[in-house]
C-alpha cells in the first residue's frame, strides 16, 4: 500500500495547498528532546490514513472493475478529501458519508464506470470495515497500559467511525469518538482541532494529535496543539504550510516509549 500512498500524495498535493496559509513554525529534531511531552495525557487520533488504510478499498475496486481498480480508488479518494476541502470553503456543509459517496460517484464517471445500485452499495460499505494499519491495535493497547486517554478526532460520520473502529478491534481501546459533525466543518479548520481538548477536557497541552496526513498536522499545530506525524512513507516530505510536527514516527507503536520511556 505504500506506492498507493505515494501515488495519491501526487494527486492530492496541490488540493492540501488551498487551505488557509499558515505561518510561523515549531521545528524540534527527532532527537530533542521535546518540552512538555511527559505532560501529555490524552491523544487524539486521526481516522483515514491513520488508523484505518483508505486504500484497501482498492481489491473490491479491482474485482468489479477490473483493470481500473488502482486508478478509481486513487481518484476517489482525491475527490473526497478535495469535496470536504471545497465544501468548507463554499459553506455548503454535507457529512463525510455524502462526500466519499459524491467522490465515488465523481470518479466513476471520470473513468467511464458503470456504476451500478448494488456496486455503489458495496462500494461505500467498504468504507464500514476498512483494514487497519498492523502497528495500530498494538500500538493502542501500548498507550492504553500507560492509562492514556485515546480518541478518535476525524472529517468521518459518526456511524462510519464507529463502525470502522469496531470492525477493526479498536472500539474498545477508545475513550470517544469526536467527528467534524459537532462543527459543521472539515478540517483542517480550527474549529475541528479545538474540539479534542474541550471534549476529553485537557488542556492543549496535555493533547497528542496524530495523524499521518502531513497537511493535517500543519493544521492541528496551527491551531495550538503537540503533534505527531506518522510518516508512513520514508520518502514523503512535509507539507509546506508553515507548522512542523513535533514528533515525526514511523508507527503508532513509536509513541508510548516516547511519551512514557
Amino acid at each position: 500500500m505504500a506506492t498507493d500512498r505515494r501515488e495519491f500524495m501526487k494527486v492530492v498535493g496541490a488540493t492540501a495547498v488551498a487551505v488557509s496559509a499558515m505561518s510561523a513554525s515549531r521545528v524540534m529534531s527527532a532527537t530533542e528532546p521535546a518540552a512538555g511531552m511527559k505532560n501529555i495525557k490524552a491523544f487524539a487520533f486521526d481516522a483515514y490514513g491513520t488508523l484505518f488504510d483508505v486504500f484497501s478499498v482498492t481489491a473490491l475496486c479491482e474485482q468489479l472493475f477490473p483493470g481500473k481498480g488502482n486508478a478509481l480508488a486513487q481518484l476517489w479518494r482525491a475527490k473526497q478529501l478535495q469535496y470536504s476541502l471545497l465544501r468548507s470553503q463554499m459553506g455548503r456543509h454535507k457529512d463525510f458519508w455524502q462526500l466519499t459517496e459524491d467522490g465515488l460517484v465523481y470518479a466513476t464517471k471520470n473513468l467511464k464506470l458503470d456504476l451500478t445500485p448494488e456496486k455503489r452499495k458495496r462500494l461505500m460499505e467498504t468504507y464500514l470495515s476498512l483494514a487497519a494499519f498492523p502497528d495500530v491495535k498494538p500500538g493502542l493497547e501500548a498507550l492504553r497500559k500507560h492509562g492514556l486517554r485515546l480518541a478518535i478526532l476525524s472529517n468521518g460520520e459518526p456511524k462510519m467511525l464507529e463502525a470502522a473502529a469496531k470492525s477493526a478491534g479498536i472500539y474498545d481501546l477508545l475513550d470517544t469518538i469526536i467527528s467534524v459533525e459537532e462543527a459543521k466543518i472539515f478540517k483542517p479548520n480550527p474549529r475541528v482541532y479545538n474540539l479534542a481538548p474541550e471534549r476529553m477536557k485537557v488542556s492543549n497541552a496535555e493533547l497528542g494529535f496524530v495523524s499521518s496526513n502531513s497537511w493535517d498536522i500543519n493544521g492541528a499545530a496551527s491551531a495550538g496543539l503537540f503533534t505527531f506525524w506518522i510518516q508512513r512513507s520514508a520518502g514523503e516530505p512535509p507539507e509546506e504550510l508553515g507548522f512542523s510536527a513535533d514528533r515525526v514516527v514511523s508507527a503508532i507503536t513509536d509513541l508510548a516509549p516516547l511519551v512514557r520511556g
